[in-house]
C-alpha cells in the first residue's frame, strides 16, 4: 500500500506575537506614565489594521494574477507603525512569510520603528514631546 507523502507542518514561530505583546505592554505603561501622547495607541491600531488589509488585498491579487502592492509600500506601512498588522498578516494569512529578504527588511522596519519609540521615551525624546506640546 502506497501512502501519499505530504510536507510536514510548517513551524510558525511565536516570536512576532511575543514582540507584539511586549510592545503593547510598553505602550500601555508609557501611556499610564503619561510619557506618550494618548493618540499613539489608536494610531498604531489604525495603521496596523490598514497594513493587515493591504497584505490581504496583495495576497488576493497574487492568487488572481492581478496588480500587486509594491513590497516597498508594505515595508513603509510597517515602518510608520503598521508592523503589528504586518506580523499578524504574515502569520494568519501566510503572506510574505517565506521570502527571506522581505522578512529581514520587515524586521529592520520593526527595529527602526521601535528604536524611534524608545528614543521618544528617553529624556531627549521627552523634551522634544514637551517642546512640541504633545505631552
Amino acid at each position: 500500500m502506497r501512502t501519499k507523502l505530504t510536507k510536514p507542518p510548517r513551524h510558525r514561530s511565536s516570536l512576532g506575537l511575543l514582540f507584539i505583546l511586549g510592545f503593547s505592554v510598553l505602550i500601555a505603561a508609557a501611556l499610564f506614565q503619561q510619557m506618550l501622547p494618548y493618540q499613539i495607541a489608536p494610531f498604531y491600531l489604525i495603521v496596523s489594521g490598514f497594513t493587515f488589509i493591504a497584505y490581504a488585498l496583495d495576497k488576493s491579487a497574487a492568487r488572481k494574477g492581478n496588480w500587486r502592492t509594491k513590497e516597498s509600500t508594505l515595508q513603509l506601512m510597517a515602518l510608520i507603525g503598521g508592523w503589528p498588522g504586518a506580523l499578524l498578516a504574515q502569520r494568519w494569512l501566510r503572506h510574505k512569510s517565506q521570502k527571506t529578504s522581505f522578512r529581514i527588511t520587515l524586521w529592520l522596519m520593526i527595529a527602526l520603528n521601535n528604536g524611534t519609540l524608545l528614543w521618544l521615551l528617553s529624556s531627549k525624546g521627552q523634551t522634544l514631546l514637551h517642546q512640541v506640546k504633545l505631552l
